[in-house]
């Protein structure tokens, strides 16, 4: 097997502009990092908060797990929760593991005991939790008629954990050599973390974890307050496709890995950017909770459908109590910006048009 970042180090890739550019811009907005996280603590604070929340949620559910609205206060607010259900755990299994990608980043490195206890965290009780797959799992699609046809062929589980040896000695040995910028390495081994594909299920969550630890070990901290996992979840058809695009190949080293690198590259330029757009002008301490209902008002009406249930308001502003979602809910009622429909906790939110 050649790795992505093998293919660097045999010069058998060349840096395309768009991805230059794309580095670029994200020094910039490194550089910029430390005056952005200055500023308004208690907005930082309610800004992790949120991130937190979001990426548990939407990482899942871009895997197809999802749970209640009305539960996510209890499964993900409450110490010890009492789960009704595997989705209910795997979110906050998922939850749990990124909190100790934040606590833990320097105490973490990308070997096979944090892989595979990122994975036995994101896969709570479940029988193989921690363990990379025992049998060979090819990546199917299906579709409504009942119809599929292969995605992408997996590494065999025989040779999977050498495969994860090869990948995690490259990734050392990338950084001490310098093969490449260091973010395309991250974005490399990502890509070559999904084809190997290493455990039975999970591996996209994994990838994502992985992807957030090595960003901070890096130095890129937007990931703290703006959530990877949402913008991923809001791009995945594009996240699906590159992907396919970039696996054509890979098992003979010939793929063309840019689509996917430059996805990668994409998001987290995403994320900087909501970043700025949040915190990079000062604001008064005052009505920063105020403030971050808003966002949310407005994040929630930007999705297809224009609208919203009180409940998910309340996902996107976690360190905001119930009495304060509704108090500006209600005031932006009286300024005619939203309006609700229906009663009790089936009402639904959305924008007021304009112009008919």
């Amino acid at each position: 097997m050649i790795t992505t970042l093998r293919l660097f180090f045999l010069k058998r890739l060349a840096l395309e502009a768009s991805t230059a550019w794309y580095l670029n811009d994200l020094g910039e907005f490194r550089g910029k990092q430390e005056l952005y996280t200055q500023q308004s603590p208690q907005r930082l604070k309610v800004l992790r908060e949120s991130a937190l929340i979001e990426s548990a949620l939407s990482s899942n559910r871009i895997e197809g797990v999802t749970i209640d609205p009305g539960r996510v206060r209890d499964v993900l607010a409450t110490p010890r929760p009492l789960f009704r259900d595997r989705d209910e755990e795997e979110v906050r299994g998922y939850q749990d593991a990124l909190a100790l990608v934040h606590q833990d980043v320097a105490d973490l490195p990308i070997n096979h005991e944090t892989i595979t206890h990122l994975h036995a965290l994101t896969r709570g009780q479940l029988w193989d939790a921690g363990q990379y797959k025992a049998k060979d799992g090819d990546i199917i699609e299906r579709y409504p008629d009942g119809s599929e046809r292969l995605r992408f062929r997996t590494v065999p589980a025989v040779e999977t954990p050498a495969a994860m040896e090869t990948l995690i000695n490259d990734w050392r040995q990338c950084l001490e050599e310098r093969w490449m910028p260091p973010l395309l390495a991250l974005a490399a081994f990502n890509l070559d973390f999904l084809c190997i594909h290493p455990f039975r299920d999970g591996n996209g969550r994994v990838s994502r974890l992985l992807w957030l630890l090595q960003s901070y070990q890096l130095g890129y901290e937007v990931g703290r307050y703006i959530s990877f996992e949402r913008l991923v979840e809001q791009n995945k058809e594009r996240y699906y496709q590159t992907l396919e695009q970039s696996s054509q190949g890979w098992h003979e080293g010939y793929h063309n890995p840019w689509f996917y690198i430059n996805y990668v590259l994409s998001i987290m330029k995403e994320a900087y950017r909501d970043f700025a757009d949040r915190v990079g002008e000062l604001r008064a301490p005052r009505g920063e909770k105020r403030a971050l209902v808003i966002d949310g008002i407005q994040q929630l009406l930007s999705r297809p459908g224009n609208e919203f249930r009180l409940g998910e308001l309340e996902q996107v502003c976690p360190g905001v109590s119930r009495d304060m979602v509704r108090r500006v809910l209600r005031e932006q009622q009286a300024q005619g910006i939203v309006r609700c429909s229906g009663r009790g906790a089936g009402a639904t939110w959305s924008k007021v048009r304009t112009g008919n």
